[in-house]
């Protein structure tokens, strides 16, 4: 029983063989019958040749579908009478024959054939018997080796998304929370472009919110997940609407090498030749590829190669791109090859001398078993004849488009200037295609190093700038990364930071890279290939394998465990593997290195998009470098200002608490002391430099070191300090005015302590008596730096039990919060509260004080010193 049929009819002219080709072609896979598709295309192509060359008649073609299988019917306007008898055996001549091979095909070919005679025509009509598959399947695939089925996980998840008419999402299933990482309620009523990254398929030229509108759309992009990675799927939309009449868009999506769970067969209407209107020319081009032509630039590519492999009836074609200096060419299309592994791959133009070497010129090859690697790209594929044509624009190589048999001998000149006849008619749609991806991509480039210099430059930390450097290559340019770090001239690579797209293949490339020598710091800019990583993962794996099978005695259970982690490292860094230099200052202080997974390569303008970041990797990783190096000097120099710790003074409570403003500071302008003089005797001194940073923190250390000096010369308060204020004007630019609070302490034996003090311009010591009463301990005196001859005085002061004496530097007494100001009185009230309390506290209860009365930062310096005489203990 018919269950469908398709027909059309072909002038007599030769471009129809190949429209009859492209018509049965897209029958069959709309029918679902893509496993009879390349005998029927074979077989039809030998027999409208036959009727619209030798006959030079029109051709009716005629396909008809049933339950066993599918007939097709070739009929032309020059009937035959020569009706063979049956029983008789058929002569239809010699394979050589340029006449004949139609019907042998048929008989070598098809199930049943035929011919059949009218009075007006003649019809060959053969069928082609499905093979058994289960009811109500559209398109079965031929038997594979497990290795080349599709690589999918345990489970494939297929996330459902529903989109309403403006693009938000309103419905999101359990697989793609599992997927992605957010839960519903999560995305529910959010756009679907705040989670998509678009485009993550190369040459992808339609937005997400104009395929969002698309009646039906299938294609890759990336989904950015809730852990900030970009997750690559396949998508298949379809635009519905509901029972009220609004539209909106399902969105099936899986990972992206899953594809194969939702992604169906390309099918183009082939051009109708048979409404061409009379003295109207057809579009060479839209003949050999088809309307309408793709309009990206891989799908026009495939489309190509697939109609030269038909023209010629190979076996297999590819096409090459020639890259902008013309030196190389880059496999971007195949046909009946394995495009997963020459996929990127690059060949150079002149492969040789002479013009079978060279791919400026057409060139037919009878056997490659004669001449081994003359085209490389077909090494170990079986194919032994091929025919090359090159592809120009202006006399300018621009690629290069090749069809191959397994038969040797295939190919005459005549198939060659077939193929150059279809190269030139899409030379010029295929390099405007390309130069339309590039412009995109180098777009998207800028966007990239735009927003990876702004990273790069928003941190000075080196352990951040070697992830940010990882984290923008993967998955954006690699599968995997790895960066190496050169601390100094003659030191070694070192293995700084690993990273890949699947963090469980982390630690075992990172195993692997450990035990390969690293790369040589070769400042040559540039990517240049590095096999080691690869030849190691690859040996490993075959240890590994060879010992999980016994081959190296022992017993297998102990060893097989071990052999998935090895085999998955080998295959993530089985493919293309780059280094690329780190040069920064003229120096080499790294490399980075950058991996695909098994067979793949890497596209020529991804390599020059790393080139361009790895230039501004390496300069932010060394001002990281230098950034650090400075600030370890700039720290041991500060600690080297503050002084050590404080001396345990028996009957004496001493606390400091100090606070330098700006970050990365450890002193400032302000500075304090607690040292031994004397047996008995500790002097105390606290101070204020005029500013802060650096400048001041010079002065602060040339103050506390004189300070020690001069009082352990047994010389007065006011002496230190005269001395110390010549010592700061003979600084002359660089001196400046200091304020400085400078005291000798003894404690007495009946557990009081008395205090020489001497008030140099600063705030004045406060005393905290055990009634709460507060109270100033010191007169104020000229400050130092300012005038030559000084005359300064000393004061004593006894604390009693209990007492405290709190000494502080004007960043505390200066805490201001709009137009109030803490002040001495408020400082004051504080202390009040604080009876009681030990030196430690005291000093803590005035911080906490200083830091609540404003919600900014402190902008100066701080100190407080606490004293406190606790008394004697009575037993």
């Amino acid at each position: 029983m018919i269950t469908a049929r398709a027909a059309a009819s072909f002038e007599p002219v030769g471009r129809s063989v190949a429209s009859a080709r492209s018509f049965v072609r897209d029958t069959l896979q709309g029918w679902g019958f893509a496993d009879i598709v390349d005998d029927a295309v074979v077989l039809t192509s030998e027999l409208v040749t036959n009727a619209v060359v030798h006959a030079g008649t029109s051709a009716d073609l005629l396909c008809l579908r049933s339950d066993e299988g599918v007939r097709i019917e070739v009929a032309d306007r020059y009937p035959e009478r020569e009706i063979p008898l049956q029983g008789t055996a058929i002569n239809m001549g010699s394979p050589d024959r340029e006449g004949g091979r139609g019907l042998q095909l048929c008989a070598a070919l098809a199930g049943r054939w035929g011919v059949e005679y009218t009075p007006t025509h003649k019809t060959v009509w053969f069928q082609l018997d499905l093979p058994a598959r289960a009811v109500g399947t559209r398109a079965a695939g031929p038997a594979l080796p497990a290795d080349l089925l599709p690589l999918a996980d345990g489970r494939v998840r297929v996330a459902v998304i529903q989109i309403d008419r403006t693009g938000h999402i309103t419905a999101w299933s359990e697989d793609a929370e599992e997927l992605f990482g957010y839960p519903a309620e999560q995305v529910t009523g959010k756009p679907l472009t705040d989670l998509a990254a678009w485009p993550h398929t190369p040459g992808t030229s339609t937005g997400i919110a104009e395929a969002l509108q698309l009646s039906r759309w299938e294609g890759s992009y990336g989904i950015r997940a809730a852990s900030g990675r970009v997750t690559p799927v396949y998508a298949s939309h379809l635009r519905v609407r509901d029972t009220g009449g609004e539209p909106s868009t399902v969105c099936l999506l899986v990972r992206d090498h899953e594809r194969a769970v939702l992604q169906t067969p390309l099918r183009v209407p082939a051009s109708d030749t048979s409404t061409t209107s009379e003295g109207q020319g057809t579009d060479p081009f839209e003949v050999f590829i088809g309307y309408p032509a793709p309009d990206d630039l891989d799908g026009l590519l495939q489309r190509t190669v697939e109609r030269a492999r038909d023209m010629l009836d190979g076996d297999s074609a590819f096409l090459l791109l020639a890259t902008d200096d013309e030196t190389e060419l880059e496999v971007r299309a195949s046909t009946g090859l394995p495009s997963a592994r020459q996929r990127f791959a690059r060949v150079p133009v002149e492969a040789g001398p002479g013009r079978y070497g060279s791919a400026r010129m057409p060139a037919v090859h009878d056997d490659l078993t004669a001449v081994p690697g003359a085209v490389p790209l077909l090494n170990g594929t079986g194919m032994r004849s091929i025919v090359t044509v090159p592809l120009k624009v202006e006399g300018r190589l621009t690629g290069s488009l090749g069809v191959a048999a397994e038969a040797p001998a295939r190919y005459s000149n005549e198939e060659a200037l077939r193929l150059q006849f279809a190269a030139d008619r899409i030379a010029l749609a295929v390099e405007s295609a390309r130069l339309g991806e590039l412009e995109r991509l180098r777009r998207g480039s800028l966007n990239f190093l735009v927003e990876a210099s702004d990273l790069l430059a928003g941190t000075l930390d080196r352990d951040q700038t070697l992830a940010l450097m990882a984290q923008m290559t993967v998955p954006t340019l690699a599968t995997w990364c790895a960066v190496y770090t050169i601390a100094h001239q003659a030191s070694e690579p070192y293995l700084s930071y690993v990273l890949h797209e699947d963090e469980e293949l982390i630690d075992g490339i990172k195993s692997l890279l450990s035990k390969v020598p690293p790369p040589d710091p070769v400042p040559t800019p540039g990517a240049r290939v590095w096999t080691a990583p690869g030849e190691v993962a690859h040996q490993a794996a075959l240890r590994s394998s060879m010992r999980s099978l016994g081959l190296s005695g022992g017993p297998t259970r102990q060893v097989t465990p071990g052999i998935g982690p090895t085999l998955a490292t080998a295959s993530a860094v089985g493919g293309e593997t780059v280094v690329l230099p780190l040069v920064a200052r003229n120096r080499v202080i790294g490399m980075l290195t950058l991996g695909k997974p098994t067979d793949e390569h890497f596209r020529q303008e991804i390599l020059e998009l790393a080139e361009d970041l790895s230039r501004r990797a390496a300069l932010a990783l060394d001002n990281a470098r230098l950034y650090s190096e400075r600030t370890a000097i700039s720290q041991a120099l500060q600690r080297s200002l503050l002084p050590p710790e404080l001396p345990v003074i028996a009957g004496v409570e001493v606390e400091v608490i100090y606070r330098a403003a700006g970050e990365g500071n450890e002193v400032g302008g302000d500075f304090y002391d607690v040292f031994p003089i004397r047996d008995g005797a500790y002097g105390f001194a606290i101070g204020d430099v005029c500013g802060t940073g650096p400048n001041a923190a010079a002065v602060t250390g040339l103050a506390r070191h004189a300070l020690r000096l001069l009082a352990r010369e047994g010389l007065s308060g006011p002496a230190v300090l005269e001395r110390l204020n010549s010592a700061i004007l003979d600084e002359g630019a660089r001196s400046r005015f200091l304020t400085l609070l400078y005291g000798e302490m003894r404690p007495q034996e009946d557990g009081s302590a008395e205090l020489k003090v001497v008030c140099a311009g600063h705030p004045l010591p406060l005393r905290l008596r055990q009634d709460g009463s507060v109270e100033p301990a010191a007169e104020p005196q000229p400050l130092l730096g300012v005038i030559e001859d000084l005359e300064l005085y000393e004061q004593t002061v006894t604390l009693d039990p209990g007492d405290v004496l709190l000494c502080v530097t004007d960043g505390v007494t200066e805490r201001r919060e709009g137009a109030r100001m803490l002040g001495d009185d408020g400082l004051a009230d504080v202390l009040t509260t604080c009876t009681g309390l030990t030196a430690g506290a005291v000093a803590a209860r005035i911080m906490r004080a200083v830091e609540r009365f404003a919600s900014d930062a402190p902008s100066d310096d701080m100190a407080i010193l606490a004293m406190r005489v606790p008394g004697l203990h009575k037993d």
